[in-house]
């Protein structure tokens, strides 16, 4: 099994949605675009990616929304050390089709009080259903090492929730642990490096809004 010695998860750059959460009601979520500093934020992600992966080659996963196309785009990747996958798993916390802020507004203070795991959006999806579909990734993800050839890096393009479920999956965090922690800034990413032990450990922390509050033990 050819396992990569890097998987860099990027969040996309600040979109049209960041800034006015009214645009939700004119456009489908998925193809709202990147603001200008949006496109700054991924270039300037884009520079530090490109120093980690030098000349080695790259299997990238992007979410098929416009804003994460847009800031893989930005990264000015060359074309000829990447393979590009667009991967639907991947995408964004369904919260319904149009929104009405007011209403979606309300229900994220109910989310806030239910919690981020469990609340299902009306329409959408709960923090859980993202986890599977992403478990659902991380299952493909994994038979895709078996390719002797495999590149030795996997870059992730996706979106803030969808980057703590997969490392929840990944490090078998707990759902008290999930949702103590806060979603990682626009353009911000985080490394999962492969060690001599031949185990993965993320390069920085997400932040914590809190200590977790846990049900019982585990682990």
């Amino acid at each position: 099994m050819a396992r990569p010695r890097r998987i860099v998860l990027v969040r996309h750059g600040e979109s049209t949605g960041n800034v006015d959460d009214t645009v939700y009601e004119r456009e489908p979520d998925h193809a709202l675009a990147l603001t200008d500093r949006g496109w700054r934020q991924a270039e300037e992600t884009g520079k530090t990616i490109r120093e980690v992966f030098g000349d080695e080659r790259v299997s990238v996963y992007v979410s098929p929304y416009r804003r994460t196309h847009e800031t893989l785009r930005a990264f000015h990747l060359d074309p000829d050390r990447i393979r590009v996958r667009e991967e639907p798993r991947l995408r964004e916390q369904d919260w319904g089709n149009w929104q009405d802020r007011d209403d979606v507004r309300l229900q994220k203070a109910y989310r806030d009080a239910y919690g981020h795991f469990f609340y299902r959006f009306a329409q959408g999806e709960s923090g859980a259903d993202v986890y599977d579909r992403v478990g659902g990734f991380l299952e493909s993800l994994f038979r895709s090492f078996e390719d002797p050839d495999h590149p030795p890096n996997v870059l992730i393009v996706t979106h803030g929730l969808a980057m703590r479920l997969f490392c929840m999956r990944w490090f078998h965090w707990t759902v008290a642990d999930f949702e103590s922690l806060s979603n990682p800034g626009n353009a911000e990413m985080r490394m999962l490096v492969l060690g001599e032990d031949g185990r993965y450990t993320l390069d920085k922390p997400f932040e914590r809004w809190r200590d977790p509050e846990s049900y019982g033990v585990t682990g």
